[in-house]
């Protein structure tokens, strides 16, 4: 029986959940859930300085809003310390590392030697083999690997193949610093080990780490896991992803009204292919999943291909589904907490009633929200420019004509205001949308606007017709 799959995230809370990070986290999720196995969240919260509280929470949240849930609790890798110096205790009892009392000045030496010599800087060893009782009395040290010297490492990588590592440009890494704490490369796989770690799946930044930490494993007698490293993402440009490019943490997407499912896919296609299918279910998505087809090359972020496909999730999505994400979207849109506060239960009711033709317009909830402004607009509405274009003084004397003919109607509906705007437009030998344009005017306050008849039915007899008044007379 083979072992259970076990994969990790494990995060640096120095920021927000980089977007990156997110498709990282992904991978492994999609294939701890295809295998039938678990993932860990590890908060690799060493670096003191920059961790904070406030990060590890956007991470957190982040995960949680794209639908990343993550087995049993998350472990924080400095409150682990202890165990990490054990290891190291334990490598040095058993020959495997040795305490190094080179001077900063002698590193610096030995980096400067390297750089006149047109070599990568590595420790020389000086070290490896003289007792500690030679160091001068009171000296610090740190403790460094014993790495072996002579032929290769092989990584077998389920992304970038069988690499072999030359152990000549391997060093003798530290394991703990002078001040007794350790170093990223021993936290990492004494971690790794202690969870269970079967499968590593992170960016290809750390594919020259694998070829080190496998010293650290061999050195305990551990097994290795399998590794996968996946390229970095680039902007469209083909340069890495950087600030330039756009929008980076996971926040943000939420923030420009992409929906998490939406995201999810995209993320899982940058770089990974499946055919010509474009568009999984998360069940499909999971059972889709091979780590073995992700390419080696890196995969360029598109906004239009992602705006792409969450209209297309949008349009998918049946009307209550939308309504509620938009909802929960609300706090973190432009324009959200306002319309927040004046979505009362005949507000819910007309976004609901609306939704079919706002959401086959807009690509994004703040495209949504947008379109449907007219809902939460205020008497008498400020129109836009393309509105104050159609409302001319013909326009409006037009609209004065339509107001009689709707206010005699005995029921209102989409399609009884529909026939009383082309009665109206034949008696005044007008075409349709030389009356309906003025009209969505008046109605929206825009040029453009779910089917108007539709917005005629949403906001009622009382408020349509107070809004042509409002502007016809205006």
């Amino acid at each position: 029986m083979s072992p259970e799959v076990i994969t990790r995230f494990a995060p640096s809370p120095t920021g927000f959940l980089h977007i990156g990070s997110a498709r990282t986290a992904l991978f492994n999720w999609l294939y701890a859930r295809k295998h039938g196995g678990k993932m860990l969240l590890r908060i690799e919260d060493t670096d003191r300085e920059r961790s904070t509280q406030a990060a590890i929470e956007a991470i957190l949240d982040g995960m949680r809003w794209l639908g990343l849930d993550w087995d049993g609790d998350a472990i924080y890798q400095f409150a682990r310390a202890p165990r990490h110096r054990e290891v190291a205790e334990e490598l040095l009892a058993k020959g495997k590392a040795y305490r190094c009392f080179a001077t900063a000045a002698e590193l610096e030496e030995m980096r400067e030697k390297a750089r006149a010599e047109g070599r990568p800087p590595r420790y020389d060893g000086r070290w490896r083999d003289r007792d500690p009782s030679e160091a001068p009395a009171g000296a610090s040290s740190v403790v460094r690997l014993k790495a072996p010297r002579e032929g290769e490492t092989i990584v077998g990588d389920a992304v970038q193949g069988r690499v072999a590592f030359p152990n000549k440009d391997l060093d003798d890494f530290v394991l703990l610093r002078s001040d007794g704490t350790p170093t990223y490369m021993l936290a990492v796989v004494v971690d790794d080990h202690d969870m269970g770690v079967t499968q590593i799946i992170r960016g290809d930044d750390h594919f020259t780490n694998a070829a080190r930490q496998t010293h650290i494993y061999q050195a305990m007698g551990w097994d290795i896991p399998a590794f996968a490293h996946i390229p970095l993402i680039h902007g469209a440009d083909g340069a890495k992803l950087s600030k330039r490019h756009g929008a980076l943490g996971v926040d943000a997407y939420r923030a420009l009204g992409y929906l998490p499912i939406a995201l999810r896919n995209y993320l899982a296609r940058l770089g990974w292919s499946q055919g010509d299918k474009e568009f999984f279910t998360p069940d499909e998505l999971i059972q889709a999943f091979d780590i073995a087809q992700v390419h080696r090359s890196p995969a360029r972020f598109d906004f239009v291909k992602l705006e792409n496909m969450n209209g297309h999730f949008m349009r998918a999505m049946a009307d209550e589904e939308l309504l509620l994400a938009l909802i929960d979207t609300l706090p973190y849109l432009k324009g959200g907490p306002e319309a927040l506060t004046k979505l009362d239960e005949r507000k819910r009711a007309q976004l609901l009633a609306a939704m079919s033709g706002l959401k086959a317009r807009a690509k994004t909830l703040n495209e949504l929200l947008d379109g449907a402004a007219f809902l939460f607009a205020e008497r008498p509405l400020a129109p836009d420019e393309k509105a104050k274009s159609l409302l001319t003084e013909q326009g409006k004397a037009r609209l004065a004509a339509l107001a009689k003919r709707l206010a005699a109607l005995p029921e209102w509906s989409a399609a009884t205001s529909e026939a009383a705007v082309r009665e109206t437009a034949n008696e005044l030998s007008l075409k349709l949308g030389d009356l309906a344009q003025p009209l969505r005017a008046a109605l929206t306050g825009r040029g453009v606007s779910p089917p108007i008849f539709e917005v005629m039915e949403i906001l009622g007899r009382e408020e349509s017709l107070a809004r042509i008044a409002d502007q016809a007379k205006g």
